[in-house]
């Protein structure tokens, strides 16, 4: 299973390494990839530098300058999360060219799409017992880093390994009717999926989750959960089927 950790749960330490040991844990049971964006981390480290953070349509404004920063803050958030997962492997997409990008779109900068994945590399860590954790900075064309989304990242992993993937997010899944709690959808199809986006009811900040658990699926991955990754055992939960909203083709 391919989890997908960054956003809002990073800014508590307690939280991390809670979310970090059930990844540990559902490591006992299962294959487990970790991907990881790092946003709040970034946002931290370019404020510091005086750098301003612009995003257009939800991707970030990769300068030259910022993407030394991203890349910088990410390795950082890399190895501390790979110390906090234990028995575990951080990553880069530098790394044996791990994550290849092409550049998104020239007037983002440093922004990359991902194109491929090495997955032999995965594999082999895998296979002497260590867990894989991925952040999200990419190798392009010219050989420089490029600033990957890290959802479409995790896809773009679940897809070349043919695995599971759980979006860790601050909503505890998708609602019919939003937010009660009794109106969460625990299944999806693609079909029922999109008919959400055009009746309404999948909406706003929603809809750019259910579209990287589409991609996923588009590369391969034979199902995509969204769940709260906001407090101890939801990824545990999810992983069971027993949290979250789970979607399929």
């Amino acid at each position: 299973m391919i989890v997908k950790y960054g956003g809002n749960a990073m800014k508590s330490l307690d939280l991390r390494r809670a979310v970090a040991a059930e990844i540990a844990a559902l490591r006992a049971e299962q294959t487990v990839v970790v991907v990881h964006g790092g946003g709040p981390v970034i946002e931290r480290e370019l404020a510091a530098r005086g750098i301003p953070s612009e995003f257009r349509a939800g991707l970030r404004v990769t300068t030259p300058e910022a993407m030394d920063v991203v890349e910088m803050a990410l390795c950082q958030l890399n190895k501390q999360l790979s110390q906090d997962v234990g028995h575990a492997v951080g990553l880069m997409g530098r790394d044996s060219d791990l994550l290849r990008a092409e550049v998104f779109d020239p007037t983002l900068g440093r922004v990359g799409r991902v194109t491929g994945v090495n997955a032999d590399v995965l594999r082999a860590l895998i296979g002497a017992g260590l867990t894989p954790v991925v952040g999200c900075v990419a190798v392009g064309p010219d050989g420089d880093a490029l600033n990957v989304n890290a959802d479409t990242a995790a896809g773009a992993v679940a897809g070349a390994l043919n695995e599971g993937i759980v979006f860790l997010t601050d909503v505890d899944g998708v609602y019919r009717t939003y937010p009660d709690p009794e109106s969460r959808a625990a299944h999806l199809t693609r079909a029922e999926v999109e008919g959400g986006i055009a009746d309404g009811w999948i909406a706003g900040g929603m809809i750019p989750k259910v579209r990287a658990a589409l991609d996923a699926l588009d590369r391969g991955a034979p199902f995509a959960v969204i769940a709260s990754g906001m407090h101890a055992g939801a990824l545990s939960a999810a992983a069971r089927g027993e949290a979250g909203t789970r979607i399929t083709p």
